[in-house]
């Protein structure tokens, strides 16, 4: 077996009750032996009981991925939307200090928030749903992030394109259809953002149902992780689904409700193919990237395999056929 596919010993290894414990009584807690994982693979996530109090979530960051100012911006970010009264669910305040620590982890505590995966079936929905996200822009142009990434081709595909190819992950029959379509790819995607320049603006940057929590007070984020610079419709394109005709009609709900807050630039329509592409071969590359981390090979045990692969390339032509289709408007 190639010795990508052996797992070692992860930082992550070091988070047992006891440490997590620890971790949350150096802040003033008293836990109560309750701990729940939640689902998460790049960082740890943890519902916490917390005794004569309600739980917590506590975060632990993935060591070596964010550097420590790039993590105060994005807590800063949500901050910074709350105190508009945007609900989001932002890190708790500890004498002014929301990121801390419990070597080898930077980690954080929020509130609970309960809620449910949202639908987006209706148009009042999907209205709320678009004046969530345009008051969230109208904060994020404010000002720029001095220590978040920037969304560009080079990053999401080139890189995760050159990470595959270095280290062995296309199997051998397929590293010439590999080559052949991502280079394709790359070129075309290149020409047509070029073609747009359109701005960027400080964004939520992942998001997708997983990442909304729905009450009867309407959508909640819950996780700004990813946070970025990059244009504004990578926050809208994901949460479109369904036939062509079904996602216009989705697309024109969403960016009815978000022009009550802040205008937006419909040229950023000709990049949703674009930026649907960066995260299919982002994803593939994470994956990878992640893989000596042991909860990675139980979770997604099929990567790797042939048929993983057939079926991603498959994915990437279908999407040179779909930077060359009308655009969605």
């Amino acid at each position: 077996m190639n010795d990508r596919y052996k797992t070692s010993v992860h930082p992550f290894n070091q988070l047992t009750p006891d440490f997590i414990a620890a971790a949350m009584e150096k802040v003033g807690y008293v836990t109560d032996g309750r701990l729940l994982a939640l689902n998460s693979y790049e960082n740890r996530v943890y519902q916490i009981g917390i005794e004569d109090a309600a739980p917590v979530i506590a975060k632990f960051y993935r060591p070596g991925r964010w550097s420590r100012v790039g993590i105060e911006e994005e807590h800063a970010f949500a901050l910074e939307l709350a105190a508009a009264e945007i609900p989001v669910v932002a890190p708790i305040l500890f004498d002014g200090v929301t990121l801390l620590e419990a070597s080898p982890f930077w980690f954080a505590v929020y509130p609970r928030q309960g809620g449910r995966w949202p639908e987006l079936q209706t148009t009042d929905d999907q209205q709320w749903m678009g004046r969530f996200i345009g008051r969230i822009h109208a904060i994020g142009k404010r000002r720029r992030f001095q220590h978040r990434l920037t969304m560009n081709i080079q990053t999401w595909a080139a890189d995760s394109r050159e990470y595959l190819l270095r280290h062995d992950w296309i199997p051998e029959h397929l590293c010439d259809a590999y080559e052949s379509i991502t280079k394709e790819l790359l070129e075309q995607m290149e020409q047509q953002w070029q073609e747009i320049e359109t701005s960027v603006l400080r964004l939520h940057g992942d998001c997708h149902l997983g990442n909304i929590l729905w009450t009867d007070t309407g959508p909640h984020f819950v996780d700004f992780d990813d946070c970025l610079m990059g244009p504004a419709v990578q926050d809208i394109w994901m949460l479109l689904s369904g036939s062509h005709l079904e996602r216009a009609q989705q697309l024109r709900e969403i960016l009815d409700g978000y022009t009550q807050f802040t205008d937006f630039d419909y040229r950023e329509l000709a990049l949703i193919e674009i930026l649907r592409t960066l995260r299919l071969m982002h994803y593939a590359a994470w994956l990878a990237r992640r893989w000596q981390d042991p909860a990675f090979p139980s979770a997604f045990p099929w990567f790797g395999e042939n048929k993983f692969w057939e079926q991603h390339i498959l994915d990437l032509r279908e999407q040179l056929s779909a930077l060359h289709e009308d655009v969605l408007e």
